[in-house]
């Protein structure tokens, strides 16, 4: 008879990680759905993207190319890359745990900054290592910081750049900085899922360090700007011998054959890409302005969302969140982030932009 008082016991690490909640999708009953809380790009996906998908349609009992070579290869011509550089996955999330899985131990430590996205946090416990936060300067990444937290237990860094959920990045030059003073066993991931809506001329992906480094990874995703969140695509372009290493772990069919088709035609539509782009600029400025007007502090965005600050009491973000909801317009409460007075607003329709803008001017006149 077994022991009743024994049980599986999972990893160290695993009980410590708090459950990863996505942002809501239900509007208030009766109400239409503005939905502003998940960074999903307003316009869809590429009309192409979606043929290709509906050609898979009547082969789904085949498997997929365990490779997603269509895929790498589209990435590749697209970014001028060597497709053999390249390992795809399901969702950018897979792969920012395949590498912790692969390169982080027990008694390892990984940094990343104070409001960096909630996956790093994840990863890092889940391969048992310890997370380390290095504090951002006015909700930016503080390349000193980072570096000021290195310890020889350290073994990897996370730089979302543009960072998830403040919106903000670091030039290149500093990136390259970051990358030229960590110890040359330290893995640098770029996370780059909002590297499409920038448009500053100090800003890279990092395609350009990666190539030049033995230590340096880039991930990216189809979820944003390509308007693929539903399949579940990323990409990473690394040294071939971190890639090799993943390309041990990875599951043999971790694309289906819809995301890879979809995925491959979607990186091709650069004309969709530009509108999508051109869309983001209008309508993230608009509601910058407005938002301001209305007396609320916006954190500068370079990507397709906004980190709109609120009182500590009163017309709280809590209270604001509410009055959104009731209208059926829903945001991303951010405090799980260490940012409790903040709610984040992804750059939607212009329907969903003036509607949120208009909620919110009632709601800041009405009674505290």
């Amino acid at each position: 008879m077994s022991d009743l008082r024994s049980k599986p016991v999972p990893r160290g690490g695993i009980l410590d990680i708090d459950l990863y909640v996505p942002g809501g999708s239900k509007a208030a009953p009766g109400k239409k759905l503005h939905k502003l809380s998940s960074n999903e790009t307003p316009l869809g996906p590429s009309p192409r993207a979606v043929e290709a998908y509906g050609r898979v349609a009547g082969k789904l009992e085949l498997y997929p190319d365990g490779s997603s070579t269509e895929l790498r290869q589209a990435i590749a011509e697209t970014h001028g890359l060597n497709a053999d550089r390249i390992v795809c996955g399901n969702g950018s999330d897979e792969l920012l745990h395949l590498i912790a899985e692969c390169y982080l131990a027990p008694g390892d430590e990984a940094i990343y900054s104070e409001h960096g996205f909630l996956v790093y946090r994840i990863s890092i416990l889940a391969a048992g290592a310890t997370p380390v936060v290095a504090k951002e300067t006015a909700h930016t990444t503080d390349v000193d910081a980072i570096l000021a937290a290195v310890t020889p237990k350290t073994r990897m860094v996370f730089l979302a750049n543009p960072n998830n959920p403040t919106g903000t990045y670091i030039p290149i030059a500093e990136v390259r900085r970051l990358a030229a003073d960590l110890p040359s066993n330290v893995l640098l991931v770029l996370d780059a899922a909002y590297a499409e809506y920038v448009r500053r001329n100090d800003y890279e992906s990092g395609v350009e360090l990666v190539s030049a480094s033995d230590n340096v990874v880039m991930t990216r995703t189809f979820s944003k700007i390509h308007g693929l969140a539903a399949l579940r695509i990323g990409w990473l372009y690394g040294p071939k011998a971190i890639v090799e290493v993943l390309e041990r772990v990875r599951g043999p069919f971790n694309l289906n054959a819809a995301a890879i088709a979809a995925g491959a035609a979607a990186m091709a539509d650069r004309a969709f890409v530009d509108v999508a782009v051109e869309h983001n600029l209008r309508w993230s400025a608009f509601l910058a302005t407005e938002l301001e007007k209305l007396g609320l502090k916006v954190t500068p965005s370079v990507a397709n969302f906004l980190l709109v600050h609120f009182p500590e009491t009163g017309k709280t973000a809590d209270a604001a969140d509410k009055a959104l909801l009731a209208e059926g317009v829903v945001v991303r409460k951010v405090a799980s982030y260490g940012l409790p007075n903040a709610l984040r607003v992804t750059v939607g329709s212009e329907e969903a932009c003036r509607k949120l803008v208009d909620v919110l001017s009632v709601f800041l006149r009405g009674p505290a």
